[in-house]
């Protein structure tokens, strides 16, 4: 079944049940109104605290978008890209892509100007609908793209070198395109990268969305009831994979636009929410300022609150620790996917299984695993091997990259990069990865970007980007720095001549030293591993162990 058919079936059996909310917590003052009332009053629908549609509306809303392409061409297979900010809008232009048979290509919103462009070229794009967040990174770009034959934009004050979203589609039907789609049609692209930062386009069907919202509802058992509160990015396939389980239910989700300890836990107590996903960070950030006095529990209703769960990177096993003390009625479980396996879910935890916090569990719903070595034989279990799993939802392939394909798709398996090993009662524990991404706060660092960007600086000989230990974050970025000789340089130097580069690239660490490299050339960086990470990372994995 393809996944809009979901959407379909929610407004036909709950059309007035609120399907979604927006909570902006920077706009506390502001009135709160429905979609509808602030554009019955022709109001800034941005300048709301809170804003909801029901699922009548935002299968309508989807329909329009969809009927909008389709009246400019867009065909089945044609490709959208969506650059936006978590907003309200955000999950009906995503549907009315799917709607209209073209694809959906979600972007990162922190990619800089050139890395928009190259996503928008490698995935051959045919549409970009962005917001005002975005417009001087698109504005760069726009005469230099030339497959794209509309540039939308969402919000107010409507660039020149692009048409309004808001304008055009608002006139277009709401009836239902009647696009006919199947199970193996394609649906949309996300983007993954390697070692190198050069992301990679990943093309999943319509079974892979509709297999994700199947294993996650099998997983957290969301009813209609439940109400799941997303924080993270709807670009990313965490977010909304995990949102999918109540979608399949028709359950109500609400977009939180921040992500406080307090405005967290105001967002579930006026809610009501029942699930919320967090990430290592946040889950941190809640206990510590509980633990300050900074925020009382006492102020809000958190009795409905039944399910934390974890993923995008290693949960240490003394957060939960922390986390059940103070929440004891909590449900726990572990997340781990990568947008090649459609997401979180194939393989978790489990929520019977709070013992084993530190693994990642077993095969999700519908998922196999297997820990092989470099030969692609299965592991005995206690050894290190990599790790593959195999499933509804695994990837059709890298678009345009057959060579990339092939060396991760073999018989139906994902190779995930991902070293691991598998304890007596068939529990996956993670090891390292065989790739160097680091990851920090959930999101991927590339250390070839990081060490590209610094090898401008003239005063630089070379440069080596490693991760280290980081109790909040999971890791930080370390860059070993080797200065030319004569020279002299400072941290703040370094700190300075990196500030053109996004905040979360920047490394958080300065270390001089000499970068050892082995004599084909490439950085040794597992000895730098060791010689900076130390006792810690030791310390680190027995937790985790």
């Amino acid at each position: 079944m393809p996944i809009t058919e979901i959407l379909q079936k929610n407004a036909d059996f709950y059309p007035n049940d609120v399907s979604l909310i927006e909570i902006n917590p920077q706009m506390e003052n502001h009135s709160r109104l429905t979609w509808r009332e602030y554009s019955l009053i022709e109001a800034n629908p941005n300048e709301a605290y809170r804003k909801e549609i029901t699922w009548s509306e935002f299968n309508k809303r989807a329909n329009r978008f969809a009927n909008f392409l389709l009246s400019r061409g867009i065909k089945k297979g044609d490709k959208v890209a969506i650059l936006l900010m978590n907003c309200i809008e955000w999950l009906p232009i995503y549907f009315g892509t799917l709607k209209a048979g073209a694809m959906a290509v979600p972007l990162n919103y922190r990619y800089a100007s050139d890395e928009i462009k190259y996503c928008l070229e490698l995935a051959d794009a045919d549409v970009i609908i962005f917001g005002p967040e975005f417009t001087g990174r698109v504005e760069q770009i726009c005469h230099r793209v030339k497959r794209i034959k509309m540039w939308l934009y969402h919000g107010e004050d409507c660039p020149t070198f692009a048409e309004s979203y808001d304008s055009l589609v608002s006139y277009c039907s709401s009836k239902s395109p009647q696009i006919k789609l199947t199970d193996d049609d394609d649906a949309a692209i996300y983007f993954s990268s390697g070692t190198t930062g050069f992301p990679k386009a990943i093309i999943h069907k319509h079974r892979s969305l509709m297999h994700a919202a199947m294993t996650e509802q099998s997983h957290h058992s969301q009813t209609k009831d439940d109400v799941f509160l997303c924080i993270p990015p709807l670009y990313h396939t965490g977010a909304k994979m995990h949102w999918f389980g109540s979608f399949l239910v028709g359950g109500k989700a609400v977009i939180l636009k921040g992500i406080k300890p307090e405005w967290i836990l105001k967002a579930v107590s006026e809610e009501h929410c029942s699930i919320v996903w967090l990430l290592v960070p946040w889950a941190q950030d809640i206990l510590d300022a509980i633990e300050r006095g900074d925020i009382k529990l006492e102020d809000y209703t958190l009795s409905q609150w039944r399910l934390m769960h974890i993923g995008a990177q290693p949960v240490p096993p003394s957060l939960i620790k922390r986390w059940k003390q103070v929440f004891p009625n909590h449900q726990y479980d572990t997340n781990y996917g990568l947008s090649e396996s459609i997401g979180p879910g194939c393989v978790h935890l489990g929520v019977e299984n709070e013992h084993k916090v530190g693994a990642i569990g077993k095969a999700g719903y519908g998922w196999e695993t297997k820990i092989v070595d470099e030969n692609g034989n299965t592991v005995a279990r206690g050894d290190v091997g990599e790790l593959a799993v195999k499933g509804p939802g695994v990837m059709t392939a890298y678009y345009k990259d057959e060579a990339a394909t092939d060396a991760v798709l073999k018989d139906g398996w994902l190779y995930t990069g991902d070293m691991a090993t598998e304890d007596k009662d068939g529990f996956i524990f993670l090891v390292d990865r065989k790739k160097d991404v680091i990851i920090s706060g959930g999101e991927n660092l590339y250390p070839v970007q990081i060490e590209d960007y610094l090898r401008k600086c003239d005063k630089i000989s070379d440069v080596a980007v490693i991760g280290l230990p980081d109790p909040r974050l999971g890791e930080i970025a370390a860059a070993i720095i080797q200065i030319k000789d004569g020279m002299t340089a400072t941290e703040e130097e370094i700190e300075d001549f990196c500030l053109d580069l996004p905040r979360y690239k920047r490394p958080r660490k300065i270390i001089f030293a000499d970068v050892p490299r082995n004599p084909t050339g490439k950085i040794e960086k597992p000895k730098l591993r060791q010689i900076y990470c130390g006792d810690s990372v030791v310390a680190q994995q027995n937790e985790l162990k």
